[in-house]
């Protein structure tokens, strides 16, 4: 089979390496850089070539491109290593949210600054007591008069430290059942009874964060969709966030890198290289049966599963090829520091948007139709 893109879209990708390599001297290049890597500056520069929010009608500062354009930009920047973090949060998951259950206000608000690279953004979902059960989360909001009161607490949550909006998942109605009563609103990150603490990964990086709320107002404008009917429109964003090409591709370029020094002379090392870029060749058409909407309801799970633990099998795959090199501690410049790096951050691959666990439950149960085992008595 021919698995190659037509030459418009060869084209495209060979202008976005040309861009990289010019966007990048200032900035640097990383691993991981879709959740790892900021940079306001390299946001604006992505923005100037109308690659921020491409699919999007122009009336909101979108492109009006195809999915397809969309995707070959993404893929070659996350290859090259750009930091893109900043633009792509907003652009993956706020942006499509907004277009499909926001007020003409809310995208008109909005969107144009998102797709001008001029804000960033985080996501209020994760809890303490709740992990990745949406359902069950208990930060609150309620209505008094034309405002909103939030208290509660979030956590692992990306780039809340540099964002200028919040998108949060809280709980207006506490007396309705799990599954109802919850509403998304748009947080401003300014605003008073907002405390952020940073916390330190074991790399030493610190993307993530917990965030608290007392007492913190929020216009009812910035209500997005129905009152107490967010659970599918959360839903919904998760299925942005799960199906892109960022879960797996996160350490492709690291991956090339040690490819290029892997003894490719010995059967094993040859045999496992063919097999990941098989994987990697698998991950990337069922992200296109996503991107090109052929996938069934809920097929991005299925994706997010394959791809992150292709991401975890690369992960190994560059420690052994380095070996005892691998072991001077994280680096994100040298080839051995950079695999140090990825070998102890890759554990979260399949714990951030959703764990394997939880993803295989979601499969069984809500696209294979599968029946729940009872649970047992206590």
């Amino acid at each position: 089979m021919d698995y190659s893109l037509p030459r418009r879209l060869r084209s495209l990708a060979d202008e976005v390496r040309e861009f990289v390599d010019e966007a990048t001297v200032d900035t640097g290049r990383f691993d991981d850089s879709w959740v790892m890597a900021r940079s306001r500056e390299f946001d604006r520069r992505l923005a100037a070539r109308g690659w921020l929010g491409m699919t999007w009608p122009r009336e909101y500062g979108g492109g009006e491109r195809s999915d397809l354009e969309r995707f070959v930009v993404l893929e070659t920047l996350l290859t090259a290593g750009a930091p893109v973090t900043g633009a792509w949060f907003p652009d993956r998951q706020i942006g499509p949210v907004l277009l499909q259950y926001g007020t003409e206000a809310q995208k008109q608000r909005w969107l144009p600054e998102i797709s001008r690279g001029e804000s960033a953004w985080c996501i209020g979902m994760s809890e303490p007591d709740a992990g990745s059960d949406v359902a069950h989360i208990s930060t609150t909001a309620r209505r008094d008069g034309d405002r909103y009161i939030v208290d509660g607490q979030k956590i692992w949550t990306s780039g809340a430290h540099e964002a200028d909006w919040c998108y949060l998942i809280c709980r207006t109605d506490p007396d309705a059942p799990a599954h109802k009563g919850l509403s998304e609103l748009i947080v401003d990150m300014d605003s008073p009874g907002i405390e952020v603490r940073p916390i330190r990964d074991a790399t030493g990086g610190r993307h993530f964060n917990e965030v608290f709320f007392s007492e913190v107002s929020v216009p009812v404008e910035n209500l997005v969709g129905r009152p107490n009917h967010s659970f599918g429109q959360t839903m919904r964003q998760l299925e942005h966030e799960r199906g892109g090409i960022d879960r797996l591709i996160s350490n492709r370029r690291l991956h090339l890198d040690v490819n290029a020094v892997a003894d490719s002379t010995d059967p094993l090392i040859r045999d496992e290289m063919a097999a990941l870029e098989t994987e990697y060749t698998i991950g990337r058409h069922m992200v296109l049966r996503n991107v090109t909407r052929q996938a069934p309801p809920g097929y991005s799970a299925v994706t997010k599963i394959f791809c992150t633990e292709h991401e975890q099998r690369v992960a190994s795959f560059a420690s052994r090829v380095l070996g005892p090199a691998a072991l001077r501690g994280p680096d994100p410049v040298s080839l051995p520091g950079r695999v140090s790096l990825n070998t102890v951050f890759a554990p979260a691959y399949t714990i951030m948007g959703g764990t394997g666990l939880i993803l295989r439950n979601i499969v069984g149960e809500r696209v294979l139709g599968l029946p729940r085992e009872p649970r047992p008595p206590r």
